[in-house]
Order: structure tokens, then C-alpha cells, then sequence
């Protein structure tokens, strides 16, 4: 038995030895357990999760997850993921065994999740980190399948239904904001861009190429646990120069010049992502234009760069995506159909 009565306390603990993944045997005491069967549960389910057993619970499996992806994931990926895990996924499996778990399960916990009233795309963001569990047992830890994949997909992407202004609301809306002052400069730069919140909240001037009319993307912001974290961008590609146009380097300069002194190297709108929210509900209301999110200002840039006639490819390298699918798949849409002038070419050679 290795689970044993702490007299002194009044509590059961457990010791016992188990192979750590170096293959070492190694001694592990825990304390504190009001009964001997909790004692027992915490060794049984403390050896599955060393040896990734897929009789682990949930709950476990979830530790196991974010150990694996601690050098993958950026911190504020990790913290959202452990949010929506915590809130959605782990109140219904936590305790469940991840090889047991059954589809018509899944479809049961996708009927809760669609009766909380959530929008079609949060619903489909949820369903991604069940799937991400799945997948990763099933890829590294031998899990024999992904229950999800025989399941639908609750909620959808949002990639058919893109909320975004165009070049008359953005207008309106910039009319609204005085000139010069730092929230002019910092949804100017947003709208002409389409750069992220995070990368505009990580500018300083030192990423502006003022000769060249460059902007270097290299850096992305964000406020986790009340401490301001500078980290590399979203992926690889994310990191990028982009032209910019005259005028918006002259608003740069001007902005610069207001604040004589300014550091090179510091943050030029020390600002965190919930302000920069509020400000835009702000200008919305008072210039009585469409509500829109921060990041669909993003979609306003690339809107007006389609309706310009700028090719996918250059709309591609101009946001930082991987690669040319992910960009038609998000705004293809968007482009005119050329349906017609195939039509028209195929009469004129025939």
C-alpha cells in the first residue's frame, strides 16, 4: 500500500516510485488528502500522466498539453487557450478518461455550449482547442482516434462574413478625431497599414525607415498578468517592412516633433489593447459610424486595397500571412467575380 494515515494531522498521504521520462525511478510524497481513496486517485492519475497514458483524465491531459507546447505557444496564446479550456471544456470532461470519451459525447457538449447563446464563431474557436486536445493526443501520445473527427464542427469561421468600413465611413470616422493628437495617429496608421493592435502597441519610432517610407514589423505587445510583454510577432511571416505612404510619414514626423525627446526605442503609444477598444467605441459614437472591432479595421485596409485592384500576393506579403491560401480564403470574397470576362475572352477566340 503506499497510500498511508498522517496521525499527527489527521490527512492521508501518499509515497511511491515511479520512472520520470529520463528513465530514472524517482520518489514522489504528497500530503493533504482528506480521504485514502483521494490519496490513491492522485498516484494512479499522477503515474498516467508521466507515462502520457490515454486512461488519464482530462484534466490531466490538459497539463500534459501545455508542458508540450510551452516552447511553441506565446504567452498570451497560452493564456487565452487556458481560458476557453478552463471555461468550456474542462466543467464537462475534466474528469473523464481521454480514451473513453465518445462522439456522441461531443455532440452532447457541443449542444451545451450552442445553448449558451454564444456567436457562431466563438463556438467554432472552442471546438478548435477540443480538437487541439484531441489531435495531440492522438499524434504524439498514441491515441488511437480523434472523437471530434467523426463529429460537425459547431460554429464557423468567420471568414464569409467580414465586418470591415470603407473608405467614406473610415472618413467619417478620422473626421472625428483631432488632428495630430495621438489617437489620430494611432488609427491612421491602423487603417493605412492594416497592421495588428498588438504590432501598432509595440511601435517605437526606431521601426520607422522615415528616408525610405518603410515600416519594420518585428514585435508584437501584450498586457499579461498586469505586466506589458514585448515578444516576437504572431509567426514568422508576421515579421515584415511595408511601404507606407508619404503622407502617413509626414503625420509620423509631425506626431514626433510634438514630443521632442521622445525615446527612439520606446513604446510610441503606451497604451494596452482594452484603451485602444475604448477609444474606438468612443469616435464611434460620436461620428455615428458602423461598430466595428479593432481588428476589423484590419479588413477595412485590405477592403480598400481590393477595391484599388492590388493583387492577393502583395495583400498577402502587406499582412504577414503564411501563405497565399490563407489570404484568398479570408478575403477572396471580396475580389469581383471574373466569371464574365472568361465568358467574354472565350466568345472573342472562338
Amino acid at each position: 500500500m503506499s497510500a498511508y494515515k498522517d496521525k499527527t494531522q489527521g490527512t492521508w498521504y501518499v509515497s511511491f516510485r515511479y520512472i520520470d521520462w529520463t528513465g530514472k525511478k524517482t520518489q514522489k510524497l504528497k500530503r493533504g488528502f482528506k480521504t485514502k481513496k483521494e490519496a490513491l486517485n492522485y498516484e494512479k492519475e499522477f503515474i498516467r500522466k508521466t507515462a502520457a497514458d490515454m486512461k488519464m483524465e482530462m484534466n490531466s491531459f490538459i497539463q500534459v498539453y501545455f508542458e508540450d507546447k510551452k516552447n511553441e505557444l506565446k504567452e498570451n496564446s497560452i493564456r487565452n487557450k487556458q481560458h476557453m479550456m478552463n471555461k468550456h471544456i474542462v466543467p464537462y470532461f475534466g474528469t473523464r478518461k481521454m480514451n473513453e470519451i465518445t462522439p456522441a459525447e461531443i455532440i452532447q457538449w457541443q449542444n451545451t455550449i450552442q445553448e449558451k447563446g454564444y456567436s457562431k464563431t466563438y463556438e467554432r474557436m472552442i471546438q478548435n482547442q477540443l480538437n487541439a486536445l484531441f489531435n495531440h493526443a492522438q499524434k504524439i501520445y498514441n491515441l488511437k482516434e480523434n472523437p471530434c473527427k467523426k463529429v460537425k464542427k459547431m460554429g464557423k469561421s468567420d471568414a464569409n462574413k467580414l465586418e470591415f468600413w470603407t473608405k467614406a465611413e473610415y472618413d467619417s470616422f478620422i473626421a472625428g478625431i483631432e488632428p495630430e493628437s495621438e489617437d489620430y495617429l494611432i488609427f491612421e496608421i491602423l487603417f493605412w497599414t492594416g497592421i495588428r493592435e498588438g504590432e501598432l502597441l509595440a511601435l517605437s519610432l526606431s521601426d520607422f525607415d522615415m528616408s525610405g517610407n518603410l515600416l519594420h514589423i518585428n514585435k508584437t505587445y501584450n498586457r499579461i498578468r498586469k505586466r506589458d510583454v514585448i515578444d516576437t510577432p504572431k509567426t514568422e511571416n508576421s515579421v515584415r517592412t511595408i511601404d507606407i505612404p508619404n503622407f502617413l510619414k509626414e503625420e509620423v514626423q509631425e506626431y514626433a516633433k510634438k514630443h521632442y525627446g521622445f525615446p527612439e526605442n520606446q513604446r510610441l503609444f503606451p497604451i494596452v489593447a482594452r484603451t485602444l477598444q475604448k477609444r474606438l467605441k468612443k469616435y464611434e459614437a460620436l461620428t455615428g459610424v458602423k461598430p466595428i472591432r479593432v481588428h476589423d479595421i484590419r479588413h477595412s485596409h485590405v477592403a480598400y486595397l481590393i477595391y484599388q485592384g492590388v493583387e492577393p500576393l502583395i495583400i498577402k506579403e502587406r499582412l504577414g500571412h503564411k501563405d497565399i491560401q490563407m489570404t484568398l480564403n479570408t478575403y477572396g470574397h471580396l475580389y469581383p467575380s471574373q466569371q464574365k470576362k472568361v465568358a467574354e475572352m472565350l466568345d472573342n477566340k472562338r
